[in-house]
């Protein structure tokens, strides 16, 4: 099962089940978009992925109606007349969207943040930053892109605890990244550091940061090893709302703006 169809039946089982239901149901309708995307790129016979990202305008651009029939079919008032407004959006206007947020990132850029998360799955493991780039290790040494979650797993079937690693919200790549370290900062003083979890989501905490105020939520897999990092991250929005009850800022809000 590839990585888009995990997404989906993940997102489908726990809106199913959860609160979130109907976020999680446009959620999983956006991964599909997704997922046709990657599909459009890897079809293309006149395409050869690499090179500067303004080398690659020209696919994404073509593969952008299919966000937008996705957002306007599912998604909400606000989300789908702006999906209708950029069904006339000029080239230009198109590459200029798409560059601004390649270059300076901004978690409130919808259509764009879809397009390329879709693109860097496309691209998995490929180096999108010049390779000489010094990158610091809380970024996507593959993008520069902030982390949207961590997720902890076993690598070894004898390790005790889970290994961390960052996921990207940018090209989706996820790296190893130190267990007991901000993911904003680097703060390394563990009094300095916070978490909250509820029973009812226990898998899915908050680790914050008391120096940078900043947080991201984890995925522990080695408490729930069926769940998706991505989808179950969405899913816990009850915790986003302690978090900012609390004073703390997301690093990255999620594709659903949360």
């Amino acid at each position: 099962m590839d990585f888009w169809e995990k997404q989906i039946r993940r997102a489908d089982q726990l809106a199913s089940t959860s609160g979130s239901n109907e976020l999680l149901v446009f959620y999983s309708r956006l991964l599909r978009a997704q997922g046709q995307v990657e599909d459009h790129l890897s079809d293309n016979p006149n395409w050869c992925p690499g090179g500067a990202f303004e080398s690659n305008l020209s696919p994404l651009r073509l593969a952008f109606p299919i966000i937008l029939k996705a957002v306007e079919e599912a998604g909400p008032a606000s989300l789908a007349e702006q999906a209708r407004a950029l069904q006339t959006q000029t080239t230009p206007a198109f590459d200029e969207m798409l560059l601004s947020y390649w270059y300076t990132p901004s978690d409130t850029d919808f259509f764009a943040k879809a397009l390329v998360q879709a693109y860097g799955r496309y691209m998995s493991g490929s180096c999108l930053v010049d390779k000489n780039s010094v990158i610091e290790e809380q970024r996507c040494p593959h993008c520069g892109g902030k982390p949207q979650l961590s997720f902890l797993q076993n690598r070894e079937v004898t390790a005790e605890s889970g290994n961390r690693d960052l996921l990207c919200a940018k090209c989706l790549w996820s790296w190893p990244f130190r267990r007991v370290v901000c993911a904003n900062c680097g703060e390394e003083e563990p009094a300095k550091l916070a978490y909250f979890q509820t029973q009812t989501i226990d898998h899915v905490r908050v680790e914050a940061c008391e120096t940078c105020k900043h947080y991201l939520k984890s995925v522990d897999l080695t408490r729930l090893g069926t769940a998706q990092p991505l989808v179950d991250e969405v899913a816990a929005a009850p915790l986003d709302l302690w978090a900012t009850e609390h004073g703390y800022t997301k690093i990255e809000l999620n594709l659903v703006g949360l």
